[in-house]
């Protein structure tokens, strides 16, 4: 493993100047939004067009990359990055901004979007045997979510410290999105360091041209099709409460404002990162069907019960408890993905569930934002949330319970 840590430590690096940024945008962006004037179901069309938009870059470049050179693909993924940022700086135009939106890469919920997640998590895969997999994996999201909860805090403290001082909310938030557009540049910068070693090894498998969205073995896309179906259930569900819009539904239930928000979604999010450790752990004792099943399921219950709390206080208890346990799944679910395919397939695989993540959580902010402008259905995302997943918890559990990753049925190494 000596020679690819450099590799590894620029994948990492990346990973959290990314969810960075993410965090601290998604405190911001919906409170931007309407400081510019946007209407709440104006803005869930902006935000579904991001993720569609995302949906279709992502697509185009996941299922290529192992073809054409991850390292290229992520480059360019940064540059995109950098120019959604810049766009949404310099226009009010509701037009203009819904075509960055779905051109560039804005992660409106401040966790993953766009190519990134999906390349790099090849990369490691390649670089890891499959024992160290579910591990490196699980580190590699608590990093995310420690960015994530790091920029959550300073993007809304950030905004609520220059408006004390003085400046417009607009102007304020503004300074966000800048840094936003100046974390697109790093990334640019960080991936052009990268080795061959991340590169795709020469398949013995049929030609590309035999391939369908990167995809060569017919069992490999029945399995690839079946995971999409049911992330993307989850992801819809997901998508009416995506951290920017969970913000905002704490704004409008008790006026929390933009620091409290940050701090919110700070301990959230470290809570969040720490739960991937113990999930590594846990998936090693029960296998990892059963973990992302075992642990989802008690947070979609806390999320249906959050909008019953009738205080800010036990609102926010709920909803650091759901954090505690609700991101167990995503290391373990990341891992059985790259683990029930070809290695040469790994990059189309993820990228392709990751996608029918994003296509599934398009409308559902579109819903969300027409429902919060509703006073009497405000609480409605939230329990449509955690229903939803219920749902996509007992269909993943029977689907899959039986299909176990190489690790779960061959022998330990002595």
């Amino acid at each position: 493993m000596d020679h690819s840590r450099p590799d590894a430590a620029l994948l990492f690096a990346a990973r959290m100047i990314r969810l960075f940024c993410y965090g601290a945008l998604s405190v911001v962006l919906v409170l931007y939004l309407a400081q510019l004037g946007l209407s709440a179901p104006l803005i869930g069309v902006l935000l579904t067009a991001t993720l569609f938009g995302d949906a279709g870059i992502s697509l185009a470049m996941t299922t290529t990359a192992d073809r054409l050179g991850r390292q290229r693909m992520l480059v360019l993924g940064a540059l995109l990055m950098a120019a959604a940022g810049l766009a949404f700086l310099l226009t009010k135009q509701p037009a203009l901004l819904v075509l960055a939106a779905v051109v560039g890469v804005i992660s409106p919920s401040g966790n993953e979007i766009g190519p990134f997640l999906a390349i790099e998590q090849a990369a490691l895969a390649q670089l890891l045997p499959d024992r160290r997999r579910t591990h490196v994996l699980a580190w590699y999201n608590l990093t995310g979510s420690f960015a994530t909860a790091l920029g959550a805090l300073i993007g809304g403290w950030l905004a609520q410290a220059l408006q004390t001082h003085g400046m417009a909310a607009l102007d304020a938030y503004r300074v966000v999105l800048a840094g936003y557009a100046l974390g697109g540049v790093i990334l640019t910068l960080l991936f052009l360091g990268l080795s061959p070693r991340v590169e795709a090894e020469p398949s013995a498998h049929p030609a590309p041209a035999l391939r369908r969205f990167g995809l060569h073995r017919p069992q490999s896309r029945a399995i690839v099709l079946a995971l999409s179906a049911l992330y993307t259930l989850d992801a819809f569900a997901g998508g009416f409460v995506v951290q920017s819009l969970l913000a905002y539904w704490f704004h409008l239930r008790f006026g929390a404002d933009p620091g409290q928000l940050g701090s919110l979604f700070f301990v959230a999010n470290i809570l969040a990162g720490l739960s991937a450790l113990p999930a590594a752990w846990l998936a090693a004792r029960i296998g990892l069907i059963n973990t992302m099943v075992f642990t989802h399921l008690p947070a979609n219950v806390l999320l249906c019960l959050t909008p019953l709390m009738p205080t800010l206080p036990l609102a926010i208890t709920l909803t650091l408890l759901r954090f505690s346990v609700a991101q167990m799944d995503v290391p373990t679910r990341q891992s059985y993905t790259l683990a029930v395919v070809a290695p040469d397939e790994r990059s189309a695989a993820s990228g392709i569930t990751n996608i029918a993540r994003s296509i599934g959580a398009a409308a559902s902010p579109l819903l969300s934002g027409l429902l919060l402008a509703q006073p009497a259905l405000l609480n409605a995302p939230l329990v449509l949330a955690g229903g939803l997943k219920i749902v996509y918890d007992l269909l993943l559990y029977r689907r899959f319970r039986a299909l176990k990753p190489p690790e779960e049925t061959s022998p330990p190494p002595t």
